[in-house]
C-alpha cells in the first residue's frame, strides 16, 4: 500500500494530489510515495469529540516530509496519544481507520484503511 503525495513538472509536492499544480497552474502528473519516508510532526491535537466509530481520544497530527528536493504536509492520526511538536514519525498502514460498523455508511460503500503516523 502507498501513501502517495504528488508532483507537478515544476516539482512541487502537494498531498493530496490535485489535477493541477496549486502552486504553477501544471498539471500533477508523477506521485512520490511517503510510506517508506519519516516526517516531523509540526504540529498536533487531540479531539475528544469524534465522530461515530472513531476512537476517542483521537490524536492527529500534521507532518512534514522533506522528499524529491520538496516539503510535503499531511495531516493523519497518530497512533498514540504520547507525540510532541518536533517529533520524527513513519507512516504505517492500518486496515480500519475508523469502524466501518459505527455511522451512516454501509461497509462496502467506500476504503477503511489508511495511514496513521507512528513515532519512530
Amino acid at each position: 500500500m502507498s501513501f502517495d503525495a504528488h508532483r507537478c513538472p515544476n516539482g512541487h509536492v502537494t498531498y493530496p494530489g490535485h489535477t493541477v499544480c496549486p502552486e504553477c497552474g501544471e498539471e500533477q502528473t508523477e506521485t512520490v510515495d511517503l510510506s517508506d519516508e519519516t516526517g516531523e510532526v509540526v504540529t498536533w491535537t487531540k479531539s475528544t469529540a469524534t465522530p461515530p466509530g472513531v476512537r476517542e481520544p483521537n490524536t492527529l497530527a500534521i507532518v512534514e516530509f522533506d522528499v524529491a528536493d520538496a516539503s510535503v504536509r499531511a495531516l493523519g492520526q497518530v497512533t498514540t496519544d504520547e507525540v510532541e511538536t518536533g517529533d520524527a514519525v513513519e507512516p504505517v498502514h492500518v486496515d480500519e481507520l475508523r469502524n466501518p460498523d459505527a455511522g451512516i455508511r454501509e461497509r462496502e460503500s467506500q476504503a477503511w484503511d489508511g495511514f496513521r503516523f507512528d513515532p519512530v
